[in-house]
């Protein structure tokens, strides 16, 4: 017999009683209202932090629906790690099923029932409603047991470390207690609601939509439970679950859960650019208030960052510092930093420097000076933390304290004193074009299309003069209008700023806009990716420079395509691969105008397992280049192990192709010291072109001055 439609539903305050139902009312006040105290702390906590040098809150209504596209979709959840993604995502949209379901139970309690009599949870809204929920809310426990399996059976090393606690065990066993008990307390409902006949209970037919608490049911049935004993344990079961989701609650702003809304406001004030361009100084800063020296320093959103860390460990994982051995975890700088914040704001220590080279500041020096800035932490962190920028604001408060290491120290004077960090004279940066048998033009006394910036390494180390010298090669067969700035050109400076040295930053930005100025050009083209990177987005923060940047690379791919450098695909037999630049790939998103290029001569490329935005650091950036650190392996050894013993080809890769001036510089190094000198070549994509042609013999391609446009 089919039952009444407004029978078909289920009470929600069965065995509660009128007492009971106003202290249930009165809990979930206090849980609410220490919700929302503990949440207004939080967010007047970071309205005492410091302006943000960027505008985090502009067009505010776009950034919500863009985080809410991030977060609901998991894809940064998914990147990097698929079984994450999916438990991730079983677990958020299961939490937040439960949580809009339990909101519809209450507005019709508690609205629509007193303003119009009746319930809307009946009939087909009451089936279709319990049955989502319980899909749903399956869903949310088996999350919460791959997360658990992940934790506790397989031990991934990523998710423990001096910051693991019994919070991180409390948070997804409460979650996991909450789903589970759900499933329980319905089967004790639908056995203490059945009728016992002859043969055994009679379940209500419609309680079979709530098919994971109607299958517990029946195995509490076979084991003999019976309505009676099912009512008890429904009552203390339903106020047992109902406590323990008010204490969730109550505490979610006062440990881990509250990432839960710290992590998505993250995601909402997040800088598309963070890491690429750094933070300014204000004009009127003085040394003492340059970078972070103390709590109060740091800028609303870097302490958002500290609270918004899931101590998930992605960052510490893609870090190569870390993996070579480098004194750096960048989550337990993250973590270090909140863990003092917290302290200091509940006075349970005294104030201390924030960084410092010894003693007992928050973060050493040495973790800081090992960071490499590649920004592999932050593009692998799934709620946009800004581990880079608030690295650079260490590092310059090491710079005003006189705390830099000596290395940095002298290639910063060489910068100041000579405009390069080899210390030689500016007169001598030219030189490497006296072995080439044409004139390069001098962009300073005519006009062109394209301004070439050399760089500092093409200019005066020996070994990237070859580079230099086959870009120049390549220019000239293809016809290329360029010019450069010869002895006028100076240090491009990002790796300047990344170390901390912000006011000789300042000075190269106005010396070579300057430089610029003097030269009529269309567009720029640079040697070395690190340089297109300050160009292109950090000259104009700071200067009135807004020319149109390119990496060489991206230019040469135009040529090949417009068939101004006669290749032909067969020209070289090699068997390589290719290093995505940090500056270049994962900074810039170009990764397929050197792709194409390296395959236009006809080798054989194979990928990196770690490619593309998840590039492995060569080790040079971030000051890098200049320091000597005490490494269990060089980045630039485990990258070449990695190309002869982790591609598809193996141990056939002849050569190992970068695009980056510095890249070659490291792995160069990386070739001596690890010992694969006669196991494969360093080359440029530049000079892999020019074998190229050498081998096809061409030297005319091309009509004289056509645009070698680059879009």
């Amino acid at each position: 017999m089919r039952m009444p439609a407004d029978q078909v539903t289920r009470e929600t305050f069965w065995t509660v009683g009128p007492v009971g139902k106003a202290v249930f009312y009165y809990l979930a006040a206090v849980a609410v209202a220490l919700f929302l105290y503990g949440t207004y702390r939080r967010f007047a906590r970071y309205a005492d932090g410091d302006d943000d040098w960027f505008d985090r809150l502009d067009d505010l209504p776009g950034r919500v629906v863009s985080a809410a596209s991030v977060v609901l979709s998991n894809r940064n959840q998914f990147d990097r790690d698929a079984y994450a993604g999916v438990m991730h995502a079983f677990v958020l949209w299961g939490f937040l099923t439960l949580l809009i379901g339990t909101t519809i139970l209450g507005i019709d309690i508690d609205l629509w029932r007193p303003v119009t009599g009746e319930s809307f949870f009946v009939g087909d809204f009451y089936l279709s409603y319990s049955f989502v929920m319980d899909a749903m809310g399956l869903l949310f426990v088996v999350g919460l047991a791959m997360a658990m399996y992940r934790r506790y059976t397989e031990r991934d090393g990523r998710l423990w470390g001096k910051h693991t606690s019994l919070e991180d065990d409390a948070f997804v066993l409460t979650l996991f207690a909450l789903g589970v008990g759900g499933y329980v307390i319905e089967a004790f409902r639908i056995v203490g609601t059945a009728t016992e006949t002859g043969s055994g209970l009679q379940f209500l037919a419609f309680e079979q939509v709530s098919f994971v608490g109607f299958f517990l049911a029946g195995v509490f049935a076979e084991l003999g439970l019976r309505p009676a004993l099912a009512e008890t344990l429904y009552h203390w079961g339903w106020w047992s679950h109902a406590l323990l989701a008010f204490g969730f609650i109550a505490l979610v702003p006062y440990g881990k859960p509250f990432h839960m809304v710290s992590s998505f406001a993250n995601v909402v004030t997040r800088d598309d650019k963070a890491g690429v361009r750094l933070p300014g100084v204000p004009a009127d800063a003085a040394p003492d208030e340059i970078g972070y020296g103390s709590i109060e320093d740091f800028s609303w959103r870097h302490i958002l960052d500290q609270d918004a860390c899931t101590k998930c460990g992605r960052c510490s994982s893609a870090c190569p510092a870390k993996a070579s051995g480098r004194n750096l975890d960048p989550r337990d700088v993250i973590l270090d930093l909140k863990r003092y914040r917290e302290e200091l704001d509940a006075g349970r220590t005294e104030a201390v420097d924030i960084v410092a080279d010894g003693g007992s500041s928050v973060v050493a020096a040495e973790s800081m000076e090992s960071c490499m800035s590649c920004m592999a932490c932050m593009d692998a962190c799934p709620v946009d933390i800004e581990h880079v920028p608030q690295f650079t604001q260490l590092n310059r408060r090491l710079t005003e304290t006189g705390q830099m290491d000596e290395a940095v120290q002298e290639a910063m004077m060489n910068v100041f004193q000579n405009g390069n960090t080899f210390g030689d004279p500016a007169r001598n940066r030219p030189d490497w074009t006296d072995d080439l048998p044409f004139d390069v033009p001098d962009a300073r006394e005519e006009d062109v299309e394209f301004l070439w910036y050399v760089g500092e390494y093409p200019s005066y180390d020996d070994r990237n003069r070859r580079v230099a010298r086959s870009l120049a090669t390549l220019f000239e067969r293809a016809n290329v209008d360029y010019g450069i700035l010869y002895e006028d050109e100076q240090h491009d400076g990002n790796d300047v700023r990344r170390v901390g040295e912000e006011g000789l930053f300042e000075m190269l930005v106005e010396d070579n806009t300057e430089a610029f100025a003097s030269a009529t050009f269309e567009k720029v083209v640079t040697t070395d990716p690190h340089s297109m990177n300050t160009f292109r987005n950090e000259y104009p923060e700071v200067s009135e420079f807004d020319d149109p940047v390119f990496h060489y690379t991206e230019v040469v791919e135009n040529l090949v395509e417009q068939g101004r450098l006669g290749l032909d695909g067969t020209e070289l037999d090699y068997t390589v691969t290719y290093h995505d630049p940090c500056h270049l790939g994962r900074m810039n998103d170009v990764y397929d105008a050197p792709r194409d290029v390296i395959r236009a001569t006809g080798v054989d490329l194979h990928e990196m397992p770690r490619n593309r935005s998840e590039s492995f650091c060569c080790g040079g950036g971030g000051g890098g280049l200049w320091m000597d650190h005490d490494e269990e392996t060089k980045p630039s050894e485990e990258r070449l192990r990695e190309a002869l013993e982790d591609t598809d080809a193996g141990d056939d890769v002849e050569k190992f192709v970068v695009a980056c001036p510095m890249c070659g510089t490291m792995y160069e190094d990386g070739r001596k010291t690890g010992d694969f000198e006669d196991d494969i070549d360093v080359v440029d994509i530049a000079e892999l072109l020019c074998e190229a042609l050498d081998e096809r013999g061409a030297s005319v391609p091309g009509p004289a001055g056509s645009p070698a446009t680059a879009d």
